[in-house]
């Protein structure tokens, strides 16, 4: 494509503008939530189901939302919450304060004091 400028700036102005469409986005996370296990239930259908505190934001797993599970600062599992209860209701999601019940997918490895984030990938797209 050839264009014709007068004015050099504005050539390196759209050169830039033509490059960040180009380059890939800086993927973040940002942190939705976390609450601390405070029992734990097996159930035969669900399999294990933590009982917890939601201690700050609040617990979704609607959208693209991801959990992870830590214990003592390491990372045990990462992936999606399957289910989210709040008394015997499914519930979207679960604000600070208040209890409720989290089924990880594929994840029965849960204690009593491990903590549970949710998070979501943000994609930041870079600018020259």
């Amino acid at each position: 494509e050839i264009r014709h400028h007068s004015i050099i700036y504005n050539v390196t102005d759209e050169m830039k503008k033509a490059m960040v469409g180009l380059l890939e986005p800086t993927l973040k996370e940002a942190r939705i939530g976390a609450a601390s296990v405070q029992q734990i239930f097996s159930t035969p259908k669900a399999g294990t189901v933590a009982g917890c505190m939601v201690t700050e934001g609040r617990m979704t797993r609607s959208g693209d939302a991801q959990a992870r599970l830590t214990r003592d600062g390491k990372v045990l599992w990462t992936g999606r919450i399957s289910s989210l209860r709040r008394f015997k209701d499914d519930v979207s999601e679960v604000r600070q304060g208040m209890e409720c019940g989290i089924s990880l997918d594929k994840c029965n490895d849960i204690e009593v004091g491990d903590m549970i984030e949710v998070f979501h990938i943000e994609k930041i797209a870079q600018t020259v």
